[in-house]
């Protein structure tokens, strides 16, 4: 039986989120994975690394290195938990989380869905437009989840609980084109 350590303060998000997200069951491979330099899809997926996928499952667990015999270090409990992929072998994903940790899961735990976080310990403002001036269409709450339709002039638009936004692409973790950790 294994024994994992003490939960990330991940799993808070999940109780943050403005509702049940809908999540399909996609696949890993998405085509903005394609949409990068050559040398950075020299990957056993063939892949950008960097790249942004999410948790596939409810619990994930992450390991200190790419197979079964490494150690778990946590469990994650946060189903469509955006991450970020910075490493890989043919099976395994070296991923960054949100709090800066980084560990090993399977491939088969992690999903092409793109998902955002929410930055920050107050609600952020969803706005009609990609203006900060435009009208608000709702509030997603601090370090919840929302699908990422698209980014485009530093703003991205999201969707939570049937509500669609656009925010700052500053102001959520999911989005940045740079490793997050090593």
């Amino acid at each position: 039986m294994l024994r994992l350590t003490p939960l990330r303060s991940i799993e808070t998000a999940a109780l943050l989120a403005l509702g049940a997200m809908i999540l399909g069951a996609c696949g890993e491979h998405v085509a903005e994975g394609k949409d990068c330099p050559a040398a950075q899809r020299q990957t056993a997926s063939g892949y950008c690394v960097p790249r942004w996928l999410s948790l596939k499952r409810a619990e994930v667990i992450g390991r200190k290195g790419p197979g079964t015999d490494y150690p778990s270090v946590w469990v994650y409990r946060v189903r469509g938990l955006p991450v970020q992929v910075v490493a890989e072998t043919q099976d395994w994903r070296r991923i960054c989380d949100p709090d800066g940790g980084a560990v090993w899961v399977h491939r088969l735990m992690v999903d092409g869905r793109r998902t955002v976080m929410a930055l920050g310990a107050t609600p952020l403002s969803l706005h009609r437009k990609p203006a900060m001036d435009a009208p608000v269409s709702g509030m997603l709450n601090a370090r919840s989840l929302a699908n990422l339709d698209r980014c485009e002039g530093g703003w991205c638009k999201l969707k939570a609980s049937g509500i669609t936004g656009w925010v700052s692409a500053d102001r959520v973790w999911g989005v940045a084109t740079t490793p997050q950790c090593r």
